[in-house]
């Protein structure tokens, strides 16, 4: 019988108008610690983000979310953050901010497959 491991998701949104606190959910970061994952899948639907506001600018949001991506993935080109341990970029990630990109609560389950789970989250929530 396969382990099964402990592991936290976030739901990535895009607030367009952070004051009126609608949102888009654009995205997952999902960490395990065994086995040391953590990953940050995203996906821009320009239609939809338009429609809570014409004037969002599309190339600055996807560069946010690509620094997501760098900081969960350890890049060197991430910053100091990026460098940090896995448990330690994650909840910098998901801590709670009032920005155009904002995470939800992170959220426990189990897994035997982190990446299954992530495309499956990914599923249910973003796509």
């Amino acid at each position: 019988m396969q382990e099964r491991h402990l592991y936290e998701y976030a739901v990535i949104r895009v607030l367009p108008k952070v004051e009126r606190e609608e949102f888009l959910n654009v995205g997952i970061i999902l960490f395990c610690k065994n086995p040391r994952f953590i990953k940050t899948v995203f996906k821009i639907d320009e239609e939809r983000l338009k429609a809570f506001s014409k004037d969002l600018d599309i190339d600055e949001i996807k560069s946010y979310l690509e620094a997501f991506q760098k900081i969960a993935s350890g890049s060197k080109d991430g910053g100091m953050i990026a460098q940090m341990d896995v448990p330690s970029r994650f909840r910098w990630l998901t801590a709670v901010r009032s920005s155009i990109i904002q995470t939800s609560r992170p959220h426990p389950g189990l897994c035997l497959d982190a990446e299954n789970t992530l495309q499956r989250l990914f599923e249910d929530f973003v796509a």
